[in-house]
């Protein structure tokens, strides 16, 4: 039988597919046997109920999407009293995503979710920091430093922190991260973005500018998820424009353990029961022992640096 399963710390996955925050819901369940996944991610929560951002929150762009939802939450109390008893139903390991504007708030955020039938923590850094005139967390080695030191006094569980591409310091905080205690590292949310329509020369999005993800954001997450398995010890999850087998394939060769699929759910809501079928036989087809063989497998003994990407670029 082929083997799928990988670890990501001290969690043990079926596969290495599991859905992108903010993208999977209950009603999947409807659907497709959500007990097939790797592991399953919510939707972001915060402490308290938010509604969200103006309307319109989405619009397409060329072969990807923009959002700016504003996670919106039914809040912590409605999270423990309704989701959890609705994953529990299954075996597979439940990841709770949690957003907060300080590092305080997130801190009590994750003592609030740490409770039994949760796996995990996601921490959204890449969330605006209202201590930091609203620059997220995961701009900056120093503010990632400091929230993921007061998440790790909060917790026991394993915490992963999901990065931006919205910064230079790619791998300054993923090791600030690894330092402070995270376990693994998401690389990487939505990348800021703008689209107008011409005819009204309006933004398409009511709150200006949102999140890029599909198919577009990928070659940048990718590199970021290079980047980060060169730098630190801990366990990379890719997340960006995964669509394909193909996709997941070059994120694990890249060096991640496991990914998170998004958009693709968007447009075929069994995307990710098919991209485990594909990966079973790629790996079949290769003759590997197990999926995890793939992690950190890229030929790059003679790009032993990024100047070899800069010159064959200029």
């Amino acid at each position: 039988m082929t083997n799928l399963s990988v670890t990501v710390g001290s969690l043990r996955l079926e596969n290495p597919i599991m859905p992108a925050s903010g993208t999977f819901s209950e009603d999947l369940a409807k659907i497709f046997d959500i007990g097939v996944l790797g592991a399953h991610v919510t939707k972001t929560i915060t402490r308290d109920i938010r509604g969200g951002n103006p309307t319109p929150r989405v619009c397409e762009v060329r072969g990807s999407m923009l959002n700016s939802i504003g996670i919106p939450s039914k809040g912590v109390d409605y999270f423990k009293s309704e989701v959890i008893p609705f994953y529990n139903q299954y075996d597979t390991p439940l990841v709770v995503s949690i957003s907060a504007g300080s590092a305080d708030e997130f801190a009590r955020l994750c003592e609030d979710v740490s409770v039994p039938g949760v796996a995990a923590i996601e921490v959204n850094i890449s969330c605006p920091n209202i201590e930091a005139d609203g620059k997220a967390f995961a701009m900056r080695p120093s503010t990632t430093e400091e929230v993921m030191r007061k998440l790790r006094s909060a917790t026991d569980l394993p915490l992963w922190a999901k990065l931006s591409p919205n910064t230079g310091e790619t791998t300054e905080v993923a090791l600030a991260a690894e330092g402070a205690g995270a376990d693994a590292l998401v690389v990487a949310n939505t990348l800021l973005s703008m689209a107008i329509d011409i005819r009204s020369r309006k933004p398409k999005l009511g709150n200006l500018m949102g999140g890029l993800s599909g198919p577009g954001l990928k070659p940048i997450t990718l590199r970021m998820t290079y980047q980060c398995a060169k730098a630190v010890d801990i366990p990379i999850i890719g997340c960006g424009g995964i669509s394909t087998v193909e996709d997941v394939i070059e994120y694990l060769i890249a060096g991640a353990s496991a990914v998170q699929v998004g958009t693709a759910t968007f447009i075929r809501p069994t995307a990710m029961v098919q991209i485990i079928r594909d990966l079973a036989a790629y790996v079949e087809s290769q003759g590997l022992a197990s999926v995890s063989d793939l992690t950190g497998s890229i030929r790059d003994e003679e790009a032993s640096d990024g100047i070899v990407f800069l010159e064959a670029a200029q």
